[in-house]
């Protein structure tokens, strides 16, 4: 996304999302769900509107503690889609829940969403969207692709020339770590 090099810097939402989180690695469960639903939600939308709303995301979605949004029922579902302060749409509310639960079980199962992805680094953006699809909803391939760079485990948020990019690189993101393995071969 280079472009975002050029368009963010200086803006009120764009600024510090691109300077302080994309690319840059996450570890703490809550904040990967987060980037999770909200990528999610961006998808036919222009990610400025994500940022606008990400504080009541945040609201509706309990600050998105996992446990919590795993146990929504059918009440939480009606309160999110009347909530004029997030995206109200049926499928992204479910597969948010739904997705809650698959991280949840990877506590047992992998010791945890970021264990997950650690354990399946790293693989070709195809084959990452295959295994997402075997576990999530709603994660087609610009869902995939986009939550794995504003996390860190494949490249291309920043551009090598952009001034963030150098910090990316020192916070040692999942895949820089790959290449230099690959390199040192």
């Amino acid at each position: 996304m280079s472009d975002y090099c050029d368009l963010a810097p200086g803006h009120p939402l764009h600024g510090p999302y691109h300077d302080q989180e994309y690319g840059f690695p996450i570890v703490d469960e809550s904040d990967l769900f987060e980037r999770l639903v909200l990528e999610i939600n961006q998808a036919g939308l222009s990610w400025l509107t994500v940022l606008k709303k990400r504080e009541a995301f945040r609201a509706a979605f309990d600050n998105f503690d996992v446990d919590r949004v795993a146990a929504y029922g059918d009440a939480e579902r009606d309160r999110l889609l009347q909530d004029a302060g997030i995206i109200r749409n049926r499928l992204k509310v479910e597969a948010v829940i739904h997705n809650a639960r698959v991280i949840q079980g990877m506590r047992a199962s992998d010791d945890g969403f970021q264990a997950w992805l650690d354990a399946h680094h790293p693989l070709a953006h195809a084959d990452w969207v295959k295994l997402f699809k075997r576990h999530f909803r709603f994660t087609g391939p610009e869902i995939v692709k986009e939550f794995l760079m504003s996390s860190g485990y494949l490249p291309g948020a920043h551009r090598d020339d952009c001034p963030v990019q150098a910090r990316v690189l020192r916070a040692s993101p999942a895949w820089a770590e790959a290449t230099a393995a690959r390199d040192r071969r």
